[in-house]
């Protein structure tokens, strides 16, 4: 039962489908890799990258939401999340598919 609410609140967000260019640093040393969203909701977000990455791995990553997601201006944001599923297929040019929960996030200021 309690698996069943875990995926229930793991839904409880609206997602969006949104294929946005996304910088994301991990591993060791860390290093910044260019990737792309697949979508993105409140409380995480699915990426394709080149290179795999562990469930549980920290991460931080750079975003900017568009004007239909944020109903005002772009905005980018910052974010410190961690990894919790890493999917090989059905991704695009062999990537993986990264889904990541968001623990932290700062709203940045246009450069």
């Amino acid at each position: 039962m309690a698996e069943l609410q875990q995926e229930k609140d793991r839904r409880a967000t609206r997602r969006f489908a949104l294929h946005l260019p996304v910088s994301v640093r991990y591993g060791e040393p860390e290093a910044e890799h260019q990737a792309q969203t697949r979508d993105v909701s409140a409380r995480g977000i699915c990426f394709f990258v080149d290179s795999a990455l562990q469930a549980g791995s920290n991460i931080d990553f750079t975003l900017t939401l568009p004007p239909e997601i944020t109903l005002t201006e772009s905005i980018r944001v910052r974010c410190k999340g961690r990894v919790v599923r890493v999917e090989g297929g059905g991704a695009p040019n062999g990537k993986m598919a990264v889904a990541a929960v968001i623990d932290e996030y700062e709203f940045l200021a246009d450069v």
